[in-house]
Formats: C-alpha cells, structure tokens, sequence
C-alpha cells in the first residue's frame, strides 16, 4: 500500500512512500515524490482529482504497484524466502540477483589475497583492466549486470581483445594470450555460478582455443653466446646473468629470485647442492650446483642490489 507521510509535511506537501508487509513484518520504500496534503486520499492510497499532477502520480504509483507485485512473484519461483525486506531489495535491484560483472572481481580479488601468488593475482588485475577497457568502448559503460552476460558478450570481449592495439609500442596478443584472458574471465563467471549469483552460465557453449607451441632448446653455441655477453648497465647484466643461472638450474625466474644462502648444502657427495620447494609447486628439489651457476652466485655474493630483490 502506499502512504503520505502527512505529519511531516513541509509547505503542504507530503512525501509519499510505499509499505510492504509480510507476516506482519513491514519494509518502506521511499519513492522521492510528493504530493499536496489536501489532494491525497490516505483511504484508496492516490491522488484525488483528474489534473494532470494527478494523473501523472497516479499512473506512476500503479507502476510501482505492479513492479513490487512482480519482485514478489519473481522470489517465489525462484524459491526464495518471502519476506519484506526480500521484497524490497529485489524491487530497489540490492539483491543477489542485481550483482555486476565489478561485483565478481572484487570479490574475487578480495576472497584470495593472500591465497593465489602475486604474479598469478597479477594477471586478474591485468584481465580486470581489460575487462573495464572493454565495457566502456563497446557498452558505453564501466558495469554490466551479471544476467546480462551472455554467448555474444564472450565472442565480442574475445574479439576485443584480439583487435586491442597496445598504446606502449607492444605487440598485440597473440591467441594463447587471449585466450588466458578469457579462461581468467570464466573462472570469475564460474565463482558467480557457485555462489548463486547467476542461473545461467554464458560460458556454457564456448571453447577454448589453444594453439600448440613447441619451445626450442638453446644451442651450446647459444648459450656460450649469452654467457660471454657483457652490459655496461648494470641491471641488464643482471638480468642476463639470472637467465644463464636458470639454463645451469632449470629454475624459473621467480624461484631463482626467491633463493637465499639457505637453500644452498652440502650434499652427501660433499659438493653443493640447491635445496628449495618451488614457488608454484611447493614441491621439494634438489638440483647440483653447476661450475657455471656457483661462478654467478660467487658474483654476486653480497651484493645489495640481489639482496633487495629477495624483499
């Protein structure tokens, strides 16, 4: 039903609001209009008169009437619990059903910090980036609701992202890069469906379309190249040197940073060796201390700069 609030009327003019109640449970929406005191009839819940004002409030407050009945029709399919307040927040669009595509990253990015490593919780924000790029160009917008996603959104984001001309002289994104992007996008998409936040996944017909890259091994050849290479900027030399300890380890660049004088023992054939649990593993190795790689670690062997790259 709906009501003026005709005690606190300012100027002869009341505001009106609307009461829901369920189980003898109330919840008021206000509805931001007015009306004259002398004009409402507190009995049928509208406006007196045939004037246009009163038309016109009329003709709205039926809109609302209908809009309400609906959120509560919309609850009971969906087999919700029907109360007041539910009423009211699917009506006002605060329910779980009005969630946006933002809602999902951040509370993805808040849910795991602290859980994923940073250079993986890197990458989301790096898709979140180009998530926001893309609705404001195409949706003229920076949200969209959840239940508006659907099959075209993820053919025209896909397509988004391949035509994307980088503003810093890099490359375009090759298909594999794209398509990380997406897989990142469909885990968001996947986390909303287990949380209830959607009912349908958009996801469900498309197919990820990887393209098979072999790596080739660097020549002996090559490699002596790199090695006798020599930088006159100190952070290039740097660089060069930590990639040669990883061909000499097989370690990755972030477990290679992440070592300390700890991770290095005495083995049982009393020659060093690398004791580390890999940062994307957490599985235990143990890799021999190559000539080559003991040579860089001698180099660099309280050496500040290395030291910081550890904290």
């Amino acid at each position: 039903m709906f009501w003026a609030d005709l005690a606190r009327a300012k100027n002869n003019q009341a505001s009106i609001y609307a009461r829901i109640t369920v189980n003898g449970k109330r919840a008021t929406i206000s509805l931001k209009r007015k009306v004259p005191v002398s004009d409402w009839d507190a009995h049928k819940g509208r406006s007196r008169g045939t004037n246009q004002n009163a038309r016109t409030l009329n003709l709205y407050l039926e809109e609302v009437n209908s809009s309400i009945f609906k959120s509560y029709q919309d609850l009971k399919l969906e087999h919700k619990l029907i109360t007041s307040q539910a009423i009211k927040s699917r009506y006002l669009g605060e329910d779980e059903q009005n969630h946006t595509v933002l809602d999902i990253v951040n509370y993805h990015n808040e849910d795991m910090q602290g859980k994923l490593k940073w250079g993986t919780q890197k990458n989301y924000y790096t898709t979140q980036k180009y998530i926001e790029k893309f609705l404001l160009k195409k949706y003229k917008t920076t949200d969209l609701y959840l239940q508006q996603l659907d099959y075209d959104f993820i053919i025209k984001f896909e397509k988004y992202l391949r035509s994307y001309i980088p503003q810093d002289h890099q490359k375009q994104m090759g298909n594999n890069t794209v398509m990380k992007h997406i897989e990142r996008f469909r885990k968001l998409i996947n986390l909303t469906f287990k949380l209830g936040w959607i009912t349908r996944d958009p996801f469900v017909n498309f197919k990820s379309q990887y393209i098979k890259t072999e790596r080739n091994f660097l020549s002996l050849l090559e490699l002596k190249s790199i090695e006798e290479k020599q930088f006159k900027i100190e952070r290039l030399q740097l660089v060069k040197d930590l990639f040669v300890f990883s061909c000499y380890t097989s370690l990755s660049y972030i477990d290679v940073i992440n070592l300390t004088e700890d991770n290095i023992n005495m083995g049982i054939d009393g020659e060093l060796w690398i004791h580390y649990k890999r940062e994307k593993t957490r599985k235990p190795i143990r890799i021999p201390l190559l000539p080559k790689a003991l040579e860089i670690i001698e180099d660099y062997r309280g050496n500040l700069k290395t030291s910081e790259k550890r904290t």
